[in-house]
C-alpha cells in the first residue's frame, strides 16, 4: 500500500465528528473547537503521508485510532492554558520569568477559599457601612513594620510613582546620583520621578555622596529627599553614601520629607544564615524614614504588591490622591498578603512557612538528600544519559543580593543520544516544562529551586525526553 492508497482511507471531517469518541469530547469542548483542531489534525496527517513515501499494510479503523488519538492530545494541549505550573532547576530563588517568590501554602488554601464567593473587601461588618479596603492589611502592617500607617498598591513602581505624585509633584526631588538605579524592564527612577511630576536634583558622584551634598541642594522648592536602596547592584571600594540616620535628621532639620525606596523589601535578618546583609523595612523606619516602599513579592515572599509605610500625615495625603485608585490592589491580592502577614505576624516558624525564605536558608544536607532522591528516581536511565551530584551556586534573583551565591547541589545530566540543546527543549516543552540551565558541557537542575512533591514528575520528564518518550 503507497503514500495514495493511504490518503484514500482517510475519513472526512464529518464521519469523524459522527465517532463516539469524538462525539464525547464535544462534550468536554466547544463543538467549534473540535472541529477546527480535527481539519488541523486531518490536514498534518495528509501533509505527513504526502512528504514520507509509505509502505505497508494499513486499514482504515487503524487510521481513525491514530486520528481519534492525535485529536485527544492536540485539544488537551490546547486547553491548558497559557499560565502553567513548570519546575525552576535553574537555582534563582526569586526568578522573574517565573513568577517570582512562590507563595505560601497557608495563602495558597486561603485564596482557594475566598476567591470564589463574596467577601467583606470595602464593606464594614460591625457598622453596615462602606469600609476601605486598605484596612484588611493595615493592623498587620503597623505591628510587623512598626509604621504609623500603611497602604497597599499594585507594585513597588507604582508605590513610588504615587509617593512621588501625592507628595512632590511640581517640587526639586533631591537623590544621590549613585542611586538612580534601573530595574527589569528599562525601568529607571529618573523616569518614574519625571511621570510623577517631579523635578530631579542630582548630588554627589557615582561612588560618594555625603550628607553635606544634600544639604547644599535643599532651597524653597525642595519638595522631599530620596533614598533609593541598591538592590540590584553593589559599588564596591572607594565609596560613601549618606546613612539613612543622616538623610532623617537634615529632613526635620529642615521640615521637608525622607522617603525610601526599599525596593525588595523584607521582614526577616538572613544575616544569622549565612547570607548578606539587606536592610529590613523595620531598619528604616526605626532610621527615622517618613516614607518607605516596598514589593510584596520578591523576599517578602507574597503576592505582586507594592508597601507604602510609614507617617500617618503623609498616608492619608497619599492614599487621597486620584492616582491611587488607577494603582489599587484587588481582593486576590490582599487575600494572599493578608496570610503571607499573619504568618509573619503570629508565626515563630517564619522561615519555614514563606517558600522563598525556606529555599534560602536550606541546609546543603537536606539539599544533598534531595539530589539523591532524584538520582533514585532516575534509576535505570543509564543508557540515555549520564547524572551526577555536583556543587554549584544558587542564586537570590529579583534583583536582591546580586553579589550573593549560595552553595546548593544540583543534578548533572549529560546525555547520550541527543545534544543538550535538545535536551534543554525537550524539557521546556515538556507536559510538565523543566526550567534548567546548561553549564560546562552538562544541564544542570539546581534542586534547591524544586519542590519535593515535584521530585517524582521532575524524574518523570527526565526520563521521557531522555528516552524519547511521549508526555510531551
Amino acid at each position: 500500500m503507497n503514500s495514495i492508497d493511504v490518503l484514500r482511507l482517510l475519513p472526512s471531517v464529518d464521519q469523524m465528528l459522527r465517532k463516539p469518541e469524538v462525539q464525547d469530547m464535544m462534550e468536554r469542548h466547544a463543538r467549534a473547537t473540535v472541529t477546527e483542531a480535527l481539519r488541523r489534525v486531518l490536514q498534518e496527517t495528509r501533509q505527513s503521508i504526502m512528504e514520507d513515501e509509505y509502505n505497508g499494510e494499513i486499514s482504515a479503523g487503524a487510521i481513525e485510532g491514530r486520528l481519534v488519538r492525535a485529536l485527544d492530545e492536540r485539544l488537551k494541549k490546547e486547553s491548558r492554558g497559557k499560565l502553567r505550573e513548570v519546575i525552576n532547576g535553574t537555582g534563582v530563588v526569586i526568578h522573574t520569568n517565573l513568577g517570582r517568590s512562590p507563595v505560601a501554602e497557608k495563602a495558597v488554601d486561603d485564596l482557594a477559599r475566598l476567591s470564589g464567593v463574596y467577601v467583606n473587601l470595602e464593606y464594614d461588618l460591625q457598622s453596615g457601612g462602606r469600609g476601605s479596603r486598605h484596612d484588611i492589611v493595615r493592623d498587620l502592617l503597623r505591628d510587623i513594620t512598626g509604621a504609623e500607617d500603611c497602604m497597599v498598591v499594585n507594585n513597588n513602581a507604582a508605590a513610588v510613582l504615587l509617593v512621588l505624585s501625592a507628595m512632590a509633584s511640581g517640587k526639586e526631588v533631591i537623590v544621590s546620583r549613585g542611586e538612580l538605579v534601573e530595574i527589569g524592564g528599562s525601568f529607571r527612577v529618573p523616569e518614574v520621578m519625571e511621570q510623577g511630576g517631579a523635578r530631579l536634583v542630582e548630588v554627589g558622584t557615582t561612588n560618594k555622596t555625603y550628607i553635606e551634598d544634600y544639604r547644599r541642594a535643599i532651597n524653597e522648592n525642595t519638595g522631599l529627599l530620596l533614598k533609593v536602596h541598591t538592590s540590584n547592584y553593589r559599588i564596591c571600594g572607594f565609596t560613601r553614601q549618606a546613612s539613612r540616620e543622616e538623610l532623617a535628621a537634615l529632613g526635620r532639620e529642615f521640615g521637608i520629607p525622607v522617603v525610601e525606596d526599599l525596593g525588595s523589601g523584607m521582614f526577616v535578618d538572613l544575616g544569622e544564615y549565612g547570607i548578606g546583609h539587606e536592610p529590613t523595612v523595620q531598619d528604616s523606619i526605626r532610621s527615622g524614614m517618613d516614607i518607605v516602599t516596598f514589593s510584596g513579592d520578591k523576599l517578602l515572599g507574597g503576592p505582586q504588591a507594592g508597601i507604602i509605610a510609614g507617617r500617618k500625615e503623609y498616608i492619608r495625603k497619599i492614599a487621597k490622591h486620584p492616582l491611587a485608585r488607577a494603582v489599587r490592589v484587588d481582593r486576590l491580592t490582599l487575600s494572599v498578603l493578608e496570610s503571607t502577614l499573619r504568618i509573619y505576624a503570629e508565626s515563630e516558624r517564619v522561615v519555614e512557612r514563606i517558600p522563598v525564605l525556606s529555599m534560602l536558608t536550606m541546609p546543603v544536607d537536606r539539599l544533598k538528600r534531595r539530589a539523591e532522591r532524584l538520582v533514585e528516581l532516575l534509576a535505570g536511565i543509564e543508557p540515555y544519559a549520564e547524572i551526577a551530584v555536583e556543587t554549584e551556586y544558587s542564586q537570590v534573583g529579583g534583583g536582591s543580593l546580586p553579589l550573593e551565591r549560595i552553595e546548593t547541589r544540583v543534578l548533572s545530566v549529560q546525555p547520550k543520544s541527543m545534544t543538550l540543546n535538545q535536551l534543554e527543549e525537550g524539557l521546556r516543552m515538556a507536559n510538565t516544562p523543566v526550567i534548567g540551565r546548561i553549564a560546562r558541557d552538562r544541564f544542570l537542575i539546581d534542586v534547591r529551586t524544586v519542590f519535593d512533591h515535584q521530585l517524582p514528575v521532575l524524574a518523570k520528564m527526565l526520563a521521557m525526553v531522555l528516552s524519547g518518550g511521549g508526555d510531551r
